[in-house]
């Protein structure tokens, strides 16, 4: 599910309950995160459940697509899981530079998402949005290695 597929069933959607609904069902479609995955290191902080991301460089492998991320998640609330997966939608297919540099919570504002929910399910959206851009930038950051000379 891509982020403009999201947008288009947003539009068809009139009533807030039936896109809350929805973004629930966007996060159950999400592929389980296996139980190895679900660590300290990858627990998002400043979210009010349980949030695990992982994210792992896929390096280009010549076919013209430049490196990106392969996202796993996964949370103990329904509609967490479901932002996750708009999340997950938003970065998919950007490379490393795209998902450091995107505005998530802008993106998030416009579907209008931060008006329907809590203060705390907002900072936690932006703990997660924090964490990928990170781990997107320290990969960047891995990359360039500095010259010995």
């Amino acid at each position: 599910m891509s982020l403009d597929d999201i947008r288009a069933d947003f539009a068809l959607l009139d009533d807030w309950e039936d896109r809350y609904r929805y973004v629930i069902e966007l996060g159950r479609a999400l592929p389980p995160l296996p139980d190895d995955l679900r660590t300290d290191t990858n627990k998002v902080l400043g979210c009010a459940s349980q949030v695990w991301l992982a994210t792992r460089r896929v390096k280009a492998n010549g076919d013209g697509k430049q490196d990106h991320l392969e996202m796993q998640g996964a949370s103990d609330a329904h509609i967490v899981q479901g932002l996750i997966a708009v999340l997950f939608a938003l970065y998919e297919n950007k490379t490393l530079e795209e998902i450091r540099d995107i505005d998530a919570v802008d993106v998030f504002a416009s579907l209008g998402l931060r008006e329907h929910l809590t203060q705390q399910r907002s900072n936690g959206f932006a703990s997660m949005v924090q964490r990928i851009r990170s781990d997107a930038a320290q990969m960047l950051n891995d990359t360039v290695k500095p010259d010995p000379n």
